[in-house]
């Protein structure tokens, strides 16, 4: 049996099992306001904000270390039993938190989660530059990241109007079966790289090995060309890659994680009212992760080199960010507020994208997991390291502080880029 296009179906589940990721993390942001109330209602509002921070952080060290810790995973056992691995713990984490009956459960259960719902970000890089040419690695990188707006398009009011049926434990346990039933048609379709998979008719496989430009033939360059960290971590465009992730990355986990409580802090909304707005933002997010990858995919069908093409995306999606950025010192109403966001979550995911290529772009082979999963370490240390400021930040509800931090970090990933990366081109060990 062969199936056409089924590099877009591997895409395809990786982008599903993107959105079911988003829907898992943002069950606790939309419901903690009730799980407050039950857990502490004794504590007042800034006291819950905090325990909420300190929670979210051990999320995301978690999450960053798993990051590391999958990008070798996946480089030593491949995409199909490493996303089987990532999803299938990730899912059983999420129904545990039903049991969570305090701060320790729920940091360990939420810890849990981190480790293993990072494996999605360096599995999807290394599954993008396994299963699609160059050219097209953008546009794919595009459509995966779109997932993630899907999923915070869907969870918010999907979560909302569960809570109206079912207790916040029995949210829990929902949305992790749904993860589980995932693993059925990944392991029925992905069942082995393109380069022996028997389904891949033999025009995509040639289509998509003879345009990976970074793909090495021979193995002599296999042997010069290590993935060792001191190899790797020796190129300033390694760092460039590392620092750009870093920059950018906590402008996205600022809304992730607060979205909701800003919603309820700043407007008094509930879960339910949250449920009808906080969803507004990620569409803009999904248009930009769909609009950075065409507009990169177009530049290089016309021509445009990679580094052109790439500067070029990453740069737009950080000057839409920032004016955006600074409006939310002062939105007005929710409805402003919420458009503002999807503004810069628009913007965010137009860059986001294209230097989530960058590894494949710069590197190959077991590399390119290695540097994506230390990028993605990297970038969730620093949103960690924001997430801890935000209760101190935004004392008394005025969130001004933290978006002034967001517009810096803007600046600072279009220099990470164009500074410590000086042409995006493949490189060799002894560049």
């Amino acid at each position: 049996m062969k199936l056409k296009g089924l590099r877009w179906w591997v895409i395809g589940l990786i982008a599903l099992a993107t959105i079911i990721n988003y829907i898992d993390r943002q069950t606790l942001n939309v419901l903690w306001p009730e799980i407050a109330n039950d857990l502490y209602p004794d504590k007042s509002n800034d006291e819950r904000k905090e325990i909420y921070s300190y929670i979210s952080i051990i999320f995301v060290f978690s999450y960053a270390f798993g990051q590391a810790i999958f990008g070798k995973i996946f480089d030593w056992i491949g995409t199909r039993l490493g996303f089987g691995l990532s999803i299938g713990v990730w899912s059983i984490a999420t129904a545990l938190h039903a049991l969570a009956n305090s701060f320790a459960v729920f940091a360990l259960f939420r810890s849990l989660l981190g480790i293993a719902e990072a494996g999605n970000w360096p599995g999807a890089a290394k599954a993008n530059g396994e299963w699609f040419p160059t050219k097209e690695r953008a546009f794919a990188q595009g459509l995966f990241n779109s997932g993630a707006a899907i999923g915070g398009i869907i969870s918010i009011p999907l979560i909302a109007t569960l809570s109206v049926f079912f207790s916040w434990q029995y949210i829990f346990i929902l949305v992790g079966l749904v993860g589980l039933l995932w693993l059925l048609p990944w392991f029925f379709i992905v069942k082995s790289s393109p380069k022996s998979h028997p389904w891949l008719t033999e025009e995509e496989k040639q289509y998509i090995l003879s345009g990976q430009l970074n793909e090495q033939k021979d193995e002599t360059s296999d042997k010069n060309y290590s993935s060792e960290e001191e190899s790797l971590l020796g190129q300033k465009e390694s760092w460039g890659v590392i620092l750009a992730s870093a920059m950018i990355d906590p402008i996205w986990w600022l809304f992730v994680f607060w979205i909701p409580i800003y919603l309820n802090e700043v407007y008094g909304m509930d879960v339910k009212s949250i449920g009808l707005y906080g969803w507004v933002p990620y569409v803009g997010a999904m248009l930009g992760a769909w609009f950075g990858g065409i507009l990169a995919q177009n530049r290089l069908k016309i021509g445009w080199s990679i580094d052109k093409t790439r500067k070029l995306v990453i740069t737009l999606g950080c000057v839409i960010m920032l004016p955006a950025l600074l409006a939310m010192s002062n939105p007005g109403g929710p409805t402003q507020a919420v458009l503002i966001m999807a503004v810069i979550l628009f913007g965010f995911q137009t860059a986001i994208g294209n230097i989530q290529t960058l590894p494949s772009d710069i590197y190959h082979g077991k590399t390119v997991g290695t540097l994506a999963g230390y990028s993605g370490m990297a970038a969730k240390l620093t949103a960690a390291g924001l997430t801890y400021l935000v209760p101190w930040l935004t004392s008394g509800g005025n969130y001004t502080p933290a978006f002034i931090i967001g517009a810096a970090l803007a600046i600072l990933t279009v220099l990470s880029v164009w500074v410590l990366i000086p042409k995006i081109k493949l490189l060799s060990q002894t560049n």
